[in-house]
């Protein structure tokens, strides 16, 4: 069984990361907390008090702005249990599970076609 502890952080897909930066940091005031660059693409991370807020241009070919909703992410006690309950259930990944170095996730599809990402921070 598979046992949700709490959202991890919701994420937005940006398009133009200077103008996104812009609005969250200076329209907003969000104080970065977290940076991380790979390949020329970022995923900005901003703590918002028990919550994280990020945006990222990271996976623009896979993950795109849209008028229908955010991402909810979902943190999980056991990563690998959470992955094989997915699997069995013949849930649909639309990013596989990988390790960032920080923690452990997976994008998958909900019946509807909404994504939900499954997180692992790391210790």
């Amino acid at each position: 069984m598979m046992k949700i502890t709490a959202i991890a952080y919701t994420g937005y897909p940006v398009t133009d990361m200077s103008r996104a930066r812009g609005f969250y940091e200076g329209l907003l005031g969000l104080q970065v907390a977290t940076v991380f660059d790979h390949e020329g693409k970022q995923w900005i991370e901003y703590d918002i008090g028990a919550g994280t807020l990020g945006i990222s241009n990271m996976s623009a070919d896979k993950w795109k702005p849209s008028p229908d909703g955010p991402a909810l992410a979902f943190e999980v006690a056991d990563f690998a249990a959470a992955m094989t309950v997915l699997r069995a259930g013949g849930v649909k990944f639309i990013i596989e599970p990988m390790d960032t170095g920080v923690c452990e996730m997976a994008i998958v599809a909900d019946p509807d076609g909404n994504s939900l990402i499954f997180h692992r921070r790391k210790a």
